[in-house]
Order: structure tokens, then sequence, then C-alpha cells
């Protein structure tokens, strides 16, 4: 055994950095390229990696102290065969979540692994493919949503030879296809048909809404087709070779693509093989299905449920997340009475109780019941309907008759079936890839994106993952450095229900801070003080920012009211620069807008606001 020096590579221009998380101690095994401490300027942090694989035997630093290129990290004890052969230092990768002063906001989950400090699992030995070719390309893309194309897009304008495989007719994955955007097209009609009928309390009054389900069918399909036409024209303009088709994998660099026709799931039986560089696995996720559920075409998923095959008049909706949410109202808006079932005590979990609230005492009229704590333990299809049978925390049984059971109580990763096997790829037991902050797999040439590296499963996260996994492939592929130190160092993902009203949020929520032990500091703005709210009749909603009492930096903030999800990206970008409730507060916001609440959210926090009564003394 040998002892070497573990040192700070080249940072770029960064000097005299502060160490500010150590992430081994004396005594730990580490791999090569697992980060050791976690270095922090003005301008970014970032965590410095090991060059070697070894044991830690002393450190050579602690909190607090500035280090630069060539400062001594660690004494790392290995072979001596390895420090014979003496890389040179990794290139750092950025920490995904820059500190905010004594707190750290919350970014991607660990579930999978996706920048996760801790070594990756080793891969397993692979099987060569050894069979025909019919595509070469330097990265091949494996599911062509919004993640998928963004990386292929991506890579191609970086001057890269692409090929997209896409298991549907037309490109954008389940989000185009059968997910986000058919639901929102639902959504804007059911919120006009609900806005007309309010209408009449003021005046203004309108028919009863005729409903030509197939006219709205054929219009949630234009929409569809109006946003896939304009990717597969893109995919044109740059040369993007576009495979249709189930991919999995057959050895560590190439890709079986068994074509598919119709929906996407019939198979023709014919078979094209790429040989690829680089591999970004972007195959998404699928609806989670009970397995006591009978087979029936009255018992849907999100996908079966936007197909409107009908509309019931009893829907059970099973999970009071999001997706079940937004399609409930839908339905109810068409006619249907509703029911859902939840096992937490509470609906949409994620987001703080105060926002649900308001949502919840809008939309009561619309459900018959609401059961929390309660689990679906049957279900049997008759003549007269679906009968459900349900089981509360206290053991008591109950059960109802519904014309249309929606089941929607997550998804699962598909990363279980890409044949990552063939490639050495380790897949955990619940079809997670873990990945670093570069989006790399633990095969270094293979990266994964989206929902296939964990929560939260949103394509707006895909999308950048897949832009940094696009971006490190060009850059190693290219000889480019700063492409290649490319990495996902978001600081928090906004989530939205696209509801009515809708509910968003981003970074901390209340519950976080209190279990997290953070204090903070709430501006809280309602809309019943809002004149564009009143104008609008809708001024239910409020905004609320949080603030971290130590740094007084924003760390999270809310909000409930028609059009929350368009106006919580202002939010996030005030975290992700740092900003205070100065910061926000004075910026002049257009007046009488919705959007202004956020301002004056930040007023209040600051205790400046003059649209509400003066703070208490």
């Amino acid at each position: 055994m040998a002892t070497i020096e573990l040192k700070v590579p080249d940072i770029g221009d960064f000097k005299d950095v502060a160490v500010i998380e150590l992430l081994v101690q004396p005594g730990d095994r580490v791999q090569a390229e697992q980060s050791l401490i976690t270095v922090e300027s003005d301008k970014a942090s970032m965590e410095i990696p090991s060059s070697h694989a070894g044991v830690i035997r002393e450190l050579k630093v602690k909190l607090g102290d500035k280090v630069s290129e060539g400062s001594v990290i660690a004494l790392l004890e290995v072979a001596e065969d390895a420090a014979a052969a003496a890389p040179a230092s990794p290139v750092p990768a950025p920490a995904a979540t820059p500190p905010v002063e004594g707190t750290q906001a919350p970014t991607v989950p660990a579930a999978g692994g996706h920048g996760s400090a801790a070594a990756a699992p080793a891969p397993a030995p692979a099987a060569a493919w050894r069979g025909a070719v019919d595509h070469e390309c330097d990265v091949v893309v494996l599911g062509g949503g919004p993640g998928g194309y963004s990386a292929a897009f991506r890579a191609a304008d970086l001057g890269l030879k692409v090929v997209l495989v896409e298991r549907y007719g037309t490109l954008g994955g389940v989000c185009l296809n059968v997910g986000c955007i058919p639901s929102k097209a639902l959504l804007h009609v059911a919120a006009v048909i609900d806005e007309a009928r309010h209408l009449a309390d003021i005046g203004v009054t309108f028919g009863a809404p005729q409903i030509d389900v197939e006219r709205l069918r054929a219009h949630k399909q234009a929409v569809i087709g109006k946003l896939t036409a304009g990717l597969a024209s893109m995919a044109k303009m740059r040369k993007v070779t576009v495979l249709r088709g189930v991919g999995r994998l057959v050895g560590p660099h190439h890709l079986a693509v068994e074509e598919t026709t119709g929906l996407g799931k019939e198979r023709t039986g014919r078979q094209q093989v790429v040989a690829f560089r680089r591999a970004i696995l972007a195959a998404g996720s699928q609806p989670v299905r009970l397995p006591f559920l009978p087979q029936d075409e009255r018992i849907v998923d999100s996908t079966g449920a936007l197909e409107l095959a009908r509309v019931p008049q009893r829907m059970l909706v099973i999970g009071g997340g999001i997706i079940g949410l937004e399609m409930a109202t839908v339905y109810s808006t068409l006619g249907a009475r509703l029911e859902v079932v939840e096992m937490a005590d509470g609906l949409m979990p994620g987001a703080d109780r105060d926002l649900v609230k308001v949502w919840q005492k809008v939309n009561a009229h619309r459900f018959d019941a609401i059961r929390l704590r309660t689990r679906t333990v049957a279900a049997e299809a008759t003549a007269d309907g679906i009968r459900v049978t349900f089981e509360g925390a206290d053991g008591a049984r109950g059960e109802g008759v519904y014309d249309l059971v929606l089941q929607a109580v997550g998804r699962v990763p598909n990363g279980r079936s890409i044949g990552a096997e063939a490639a050495g790829l380790p897949v955990d037991e619940r079809g997670f890839i873990r990945v670093d902050r570069q989006m790399r797999t633990a095969v270094p040439h293979l990266f994964a994106i989206g929902d296939l590296v964990g929560q939260p499963m949103l394509a707006h996260k895909a999308v950048h993952e897949g832009h940094v996994a696009a971006e490190v492939c060009a850059g190693e592929l290219l000889g480019d450095e700063k492409l290649a130190r490319a990495a996902f160092d978001a600081r928090v993902i906004p989530s939205v229900a696209y509801t009515d009203p809708e509910i968003a949020w981003v970074g901390l929520t209340e519950e976080q801070a209190r279990a997290q032990g953070i204090a903070v500091h709430k501006g809280l703005f309602p809309w019943s003080a809002s004149g564009r709210a009143i104008a609008n009749r809708r001024d239910e909603g409020f905004t609320k920012l949080l603030f971290e009492e130590a740094s007084g930096r924003i760390v999270g903030g809310g909000i409930v009211g028609v059009h929350a999800g368009d106006m919580i990206g202002e939010v996030a970008l005030a975290i992700e620069m740092g900003a205070d409730a100065v910061d926000i507060g004075r910026t002049i916001h257009p007046h009488p807008t919705l959007g202004e609440t956020i301002g004056l959210a930040a007023e209040a926090a600051h205790g400046s606001c003059t649209d509400l009564p003066p703070p208490r003394r």
C-alpha cells in the first residue's frame, strides 16, 4: 500500500475558496470521482472529487479553510499500482444545491441517486453485441419526451450526430401525447365553463353548455398535433434521426429498437440496432396499477381518463394527488359527481396545508365524499358499475358503486424495461438509476435523466437534466472542457397543481422548514386585498414567501389562486438569485396584476406593505 496526497485540481478562476462541507472522514473508503469536500465562492459552490479509490487516512482541511488549485485535501492510502498510475485530478462537479447561508434549499431528492455524495454502485459485467448494426451515431437518446427530445436537440445543436428513439408515432412522450398537454387543454375548457356559470351572479347569463364530446376530443388532439408536428419539424431541421419503437440495450454500446405502430404498444416485429458512443436514457415512467383492480374499461389510469370515452354520473378517484385531482376537475365540470380516496391524512401531499385548504373550500361542491386515511382494498366489476371496498384507519369498512374509477396512485420508472443489465448498468429495486450531477450513471458513457433518476417526476426537471447530459457528452466527444464540466445545479424545482384554483410552490414549505429545524419568517399577502383578484371575482387565494431568519434570504414560497403556476417562476428565480425581502419588494411589479402579490408578500415580510393594515408593534 502507498499513501498519496489528494489535491484541489484546476478549478478555473476560483482562488482561496472556503471549505463549507466535509463529505468524508478519516477511515472512510472512497471511490474515484467520489466527492470529498464542498467549496464555495461568492459566485458558486462545487464539490471536489477524489482522483483515486482508497481509504482516507488524514484530512488536511477543516471547515472554513481557504483552498486553491494544488491545496492538499487529504492523505489517501491506495494500492501500489494505483499510486504509480497517478492519473490527473478529475474535473470538480458543481454542487447541486449552493448553500443559502446556514441552510440548504431543497433540490432533487436522493431517490435514484441524483446528486448523492455517495459512490455510485459498480457496473456489472456487460454482454457485447456481435450482430449487425443499422445506424451509427455519437449519441442515442432513448425516449422522446420533453427530457429526451431536449437532450437530442441540444446534442445536435452542439454538433453531434444524434439518433432519437420514441415508441409513439409522434415526439413528445407521455407529456405531449397523453399527459401534461392534453390535460391542460381539457382543464382550460373546464375553467371557461365554470367561469361562464359564475358570471350569472353579476348579471351575465349564458345557457347551459351543450357538450359535444367528439368535438372536444378533436380539440384535444388538435392541440397535441400542433405541438408534436413542431417537434418533428425541429428534429428534421437539426438532422436528428428519429426511430419509432421500443428501445432496449443489448450491449454497452448498442441499442435494439423494436418498431411499434398504433398507440405505441403494438410491435411490428421489425428491429433495428443502433451503435453509439454515448447514450442518454430518458425512458420515463408509467402509472402504477393496483393489482386487485379487475380488467374493465370502466377502470382507467390518467391516459385512459384523457380519452374521454364517457362522462360518468359517479366517479371515484383513487389517490388524492395532483394528477387525480386535475382529471377530477375536468370530469366534474362535464357533469360527474366525485369521490376521492387517499391513504394520507390530506390531499395533494407535498403542498402546505394552508394552500390545499383554500382549494378544498372552493371545490367542496364537486365531491360527495373525500375519504382520507383510507385504503382501497377490493373492487368488483358488476353490471351496475365498479363496486369498490374501502378500509379506514380504524379498520371500519365501507363500499360504493361507480361508473368510472380513475387510479392515480403514482408512477413507476421504466428502468427495469430498458435492458440495463446488457450494458452492466445497475438499476435499483424500484426501477431508478443512480446518477451524479452530470447525469452520468455507473457506466461512464451512459447518462440517465427525468423520471428514471428520481423524484420529482416533472417535465421541466427532465428538460434541464437533458441539456446537462447533452452538454457533457458534447464536451467529452468534441474536447470542449467547458461543456464537459456542465452539471445540474438547480437549487429548487417548482411544483404546480393545475386545478381550479391552481396551487404552486417551490423551495422549502413551512412543514419542511419545521421538520428541518430552520427558522423562517413568513410574508403573506391575501388576494382579498388585490385589486386585480377582486375585479376578477377570484380573491380566495393568497401568496406567501418564506425567508430564512438567519440570512434574510428567500428559501420558499407558495401561491394558491388562478394562474398560480404562471407566477411561481418568479419565486424560483428569487431563490436561485439569493434574493431577500427588500430585493423582491423593491422590484416594481405592474399594477393591477396578480403577479404584484409576490412583491406585496415580500413587503409584508419586511413590514413595509401599505396595502395591508399596519403591522403590530
